[in-house]
């Protein structure tokens, strides 16, 4: 099978959502506060300090490191996180839908709160079918997302056999590639999301071991962030979905 020299997944830095949901979660509200429609929530001001920070760590990576192409959500928190990250680098950059955030339906706005209070019906179900395999109504399971991210990799092998690829994306998306690059089964899935949170501008790798296949670098990974003087956001500020 055609397989990459190597992938890196960024999540996004940290937004005006971001922001707002863990106000909103903090606060008990059953709603959060946002003034744009997901696809359209810009990063914060702390965002693009970390997009930057991320820019600073590629450009020192040694150039056999270096990614050859960048992909991009088409989602605006991603393309402005990969625009600042890249900016002078000359990685051809190009977007693509499936790397787009899971769609939430009916429950997007809402807090882990505010689903229980007005929806306590899909709460229920959600918590009857178990998290992997939920759709709440006009949206994704996280089922739905790995089969558009397993279409997604299938491309990448075909069109960058051999080459280096890095991703700008969203945090279930960092989980779901460990799940299909990994073999994990559901419930290694589903455990590391209840141990971690994906933080803003934080890095997950992989690359080719000796034998062809691609083996895990690092999950998770913000030590950059650091080094470059972005402060990461805290686990605790990291809002994420409310099921």
């Amino acid at each position: 099978m055609a397989e990459l020299a190597a992938l890196w997944i960024v999540r996004h830095g940290e937004s005006t959502a971001n922001v707002a949901a863990t106000a909103a979660e903090s606060s008990g509200a059953e709603l959060i506060d946002l003034t744009h429609r997901d696809a359209d929530v810009p990063l914060s001001a702390t965002g693009e300090d970390q997009a930057r920070a991320t820019g600073r760590w590629l450009a020192g990576l040694p150039e056999h490191r270096r990614p050859d192409v960048a992909v991009v959500s088409p989602y605006l928190r991603a393309v402005s996180t990969a625009e600042l990250a890249l900016a002078g680098t000359g990685i051809p950059v190009s977007r693509d839908e499936r790397l787009r955030d899971r769609e939430l339906g009916i429950l997007d706005g809402l807090t882990g709160h505010g689903v229980r209070r007005r929806y306590p019906d899909e709460a229920d179900r959600r918590d009857r079918l178990g998290k992997f395999y939920y759709r709440p109504p006009g949206g994704e399971s996280w089922t739905d997302v790995a089969l558009r991210l397993r279409g997604l990799l299938g491309d990448l092998r075909r069109d960058h056999e051999g080459r280096r690829v890095l991703l700008f994306g969203h945090d279930a998306l960092v989980f779901l590639l460990r799940y299909l690059i990994e073999g994990l089964t559901e419930s290694e899935l589903m455990a590391l999301t209840r141990e971690h949170v994906i933080a803003n501008c934080s890095v997950t790798g992989w690359s080719a071991g000796a034998d062809g296949r691609l083996t895990a670098d690092t999950f998770n990974d913000v030590g950059h962030l650091h080094q470059q003087g972005a402060r990461p956001t805290r686990e605790d500020e990291v809002h994420a979905e409310p099921v």
